[in-house]
């Protein structure tokens, strides 16, 4: 028997469009992502981090009240402001521009113009179509054209862009991109390898897997290049 569709009606720009519940969970299942810029409202910085942290409380307090949740309890009378705080203070802080970390070039004086590579970065962020966590390693590598970066600047991009509601391809893309333009060379490769729960701990609940996603410019696209970058990563290099 062909299984039914729930028609759900939103409103797009004024005007009514109709998607399926079986279109929705299809969308985020397969991992679809929609831009490599993170989709924002042009509004999306009216509001100062005080007025969202009190929007947020409001409504997860009417979320866990309609799971019947009893907001009395010591317990859980704290939690809507505990995670609206999270939300916007920590796990989701990179939605802000202002959070960039500032990214101080040094002239390479020494002339390094050999691969650098940053390897294992422990990142967390939330997958965007289940806001479940995403974890895991990013390795990050440029080859210097006269500048070069702080080492703890990358792992700070690296965690500027992951604390946003994400897709890894997106996450994945917009380190690389950034990197290119602060560091003013194509250059660069950026290789993450991640656990998403919205796998492991719903849908095909699968906690075996992990997903592993490059993006390589510059003479990263040539195979010696690469070749060479991924020969770095396969190093045991733990102390």
């Amino acid at each position: 028997m062909k299984q039914k569709e729930t028609l759900l009606n939103i409103r797009l720009n004024g005007d009514k469009i109709e998607l399926s519940d079986l279109l929705i969970d299809e969308m985020g299942d397969n991992h679809v992502s929609t831009s490599v810029d993170t989709p924002m409202r042009m509004d999306a910085f009216e509001l100062s981090d005080a007025e969202k942290v009190k929007k947020i409380e409001k409504h997860f307090t009417a979320i866990m009240e309609a799971l019947g949740l009893d907001l009395t309890d010591d317990s859980l009378k704290g939690t809507p402001h505990r995670v609206a705080k999270m939300y916007v203070k920590e796990i989701f802080s990179g939605l802000n521009p202002a959070n960039m970390p500032k990214m101080a070039m040094f002239e390479n004086k020494y002339k390094y113009n050999e691969m650098l590579v940053e390897k294992n970065i422990s990142f967390y962020s939330n997958c965007e179509h289940h806001f479940v966590p995403i974890f895991g390693k990013a390795h990050v590598a440029y080859i210097s054209n006269g500048s070069v970066v702080g080492l703890s600047k990358l792992n700070r991009l690296v965690q500027y862009f992951a604390k946003r509601p994400q897709v890894q391809e997106r996450l994945t893309m917009q380190i690389g991109k950034e990197l290119q333009k602060v560091l003013g060379t194509d250059d660069v490769a950026v290789l993450i390898d991640a656990k998403h729960l919205c796998v492991a701990s719903r849908g095909v609940e699968d906690d075996t897997s992990s997903t592993i996603t490059g993006y390589y410019g510059g003479k990263f696209k040539e195979e010696k290049t690469r070749s060479e970058f991924l020969r770095y990563l396969e190093m045991k290099t733990e102390f």
